[in-house]
């Protein structure tokens, strides 16, 4: 008898297809979750340029019409930005998401990359569901919506350290000297630098630093002027810290003290947290897990800042590639890799939910935790983010620190209990032998 039988999708087919019901779920979320920002931000430095380039306006003094918001970067920024006033606002955004998805791709290849290649993954098939995953997580489609420069920050910070700084390359602290020169915040990875005693990448970064902020004070020195001696320090121009965006210590204490900004127990706070991240970053380096120190330079950065709003927190997505990390590294305790996985898979989950906003001028009871939710998280994640052991040199071979290289134990290091068992029986019989007894068989060996 001839019976049908049908016919097997080839593997690669397979791997397309869940490629395209992935995006196709991320993509009906965003659809229906992802908020409309028209790339506002985008627009305040479109305008900005024009303003300066084609209009001969000072820089800092123009505002988005209807708005308080004007420019609040360095001129070294606004350097690098002013041929955005030679094209047209639908290029600029089409260049602007372009530049965040390629820069976005090289991040996750370079924070998860060695996990795909510990797992035995393929890689284009990893890539194309991390970039799905990612592209739901909200600060980073916040930052595209707003066609923000955070993900092309995170780019210039996580090439350098795990390629140039871990590499040794005496390029090393380039990358994140840049990335100071164009936004002050990612000097808090210059502090990392030195707090890690990494000397020569700290001068590195900071002479880089120095130097891209002197060629903008030569190339533009009426807005240097105006931007060292008064735009930075004019909040006004940011927003207010109460607003539920704002997800830094600066927020927390802000919306619970509201009117009262409570300014010395937002310092304490701030000095608190630099104390925890400072002993766990020199413990992470001690151990060569940069990953781990990027991870909480990141979080420490966000949490310190006067202003850190939800498209800011880019920053944590080094933490969720340590803990996907340790959550899928089979030389671990199994129970410790599932209490991970649950920690992780809640942190992304939270990290794409918007609960803040379902608590937007609501600062008592439940507003507490949903409208500082995702402050909270970085604190726990600050305290508790998992850091790989050094081994002890006297242990013999080892599995290595970095998960860049690591490839699990070997078998020195975990015996295999039947075989501790034939040797102590094998063991018990040539006893009993020269004992006289008589010969017993080896049940079991």
């Amino acid at each position: 008898m001839l019976t049908a039988v049908r016919p097997k999708l080839r593997p690669r087919v397979k791997q397309v297809l869940i490629v395209v019901a992935v995006w196709a779920v991320v993509w009906a979320f965003l659809y229906v979750a992802a908020a409309r920002n028209g790339y506002f931000d985008l627009k305040v430095y479109y305008g900005a340029m024009d303003y300066w380039v084609n209009k001969g306006g000072d820089i800092y003094d123009y505002l988005v019409p209807g708005t308080p918001y004007g420019f609040t970067y360095p001129p070294f920024a606004a350097a690098l930005m002013s041929p955005m006033a030679l094209i047209g606002w639908h290029t600029a955004i089409a260049i602007s998401v372009t530049m965040n998805v390629i820069a976005l791709a090289c991040i996750i290849t370079w924070l998860i990359g060695p996990v795909i290649k510990r797992q035995g993954w393929q890689f284009w098939f990893s890539l194309a569901i991390a970039m799905g995953i990612v592209a739901a997580f909200e600060p980073v489609r916040e930052t595209v919506n707003f066609g923000q420069v955070n993900i092309l920050l995170l780019f210039m910070v996580v090439g350098d350290l795990l390629l140039l700084v871990r590499g040794g390359s005496r390029l090393g602290g380039v990358g994140v000297g840049l990335a100071t020169a164009i936004k002050l915040t990612p000097g808090v990875f210059i502090l990392y630098l030195v707090v890690t005693r990494r000397w020569r990448a700290a001068a590195v970064s900071t002479a880089t630093a120095a130097a891209a902020t002197w060629a903008a004070a030569t190339f533009a020195p009426d807005a240097s002027r105006v931007f060292w001696t008064d735009a930075m320090w004019n909040t006004d121009r940011v927003g207010s810290a109460t607003f539920v965006s704002n997800q830094a210590l600066s927020g927390l204490v802000a919306r619970l003290f509201n009117p009262d900004p409570m300014k010395p127990l937002w310092a304490l706070l701030v000095l608190g947290a630099l104390a925890v991240w400072a002993w766990r970053v020199r413990k992470a380096v001690k151990a060569g897990d940069e990953l781990a120190g990027l991870a909480l330079t990141g979080l420490a950065g966000c949490m310190i800042s006067p202003i850190s709003w939800i498209h800011h927190l880019v920053w944590v997505l080094p933490s969720m590639a340590v803990l996907l990390d340790h959550a899928t590294d089979r030389s671990t305790d199994a129970r410790r890799r599932r209490h991970i996985m649950i920690f992780g898979v809640f942190s992304y989950l939270l990290l794409c939910s918007r609960t803040p906003w379902a608590f937007h001028m609501k600062f008592t009871g439940l507003g507490i935790l949903g409208g500082n939710a995702y402050i909270l998280l970085m604190i726990a994640l600050l305290i508790t983010l998992p850091i790989r052991e050094l081994a002890p040199e006297s242990s013999g071979p080892a599995r290595s620190s970095d998960p860049a290289t690591s490839t699990g134990p070997v078998v020195e290091d975990v015996p295999d209990p039947d075989l501790v068992e034939i040797d102590r029986r094998v063991s018990a019989a040539f006893d009993a032998k020269d004992a006289g007894e008589p010969a017993r068989p080896l049940v079991g060996a």
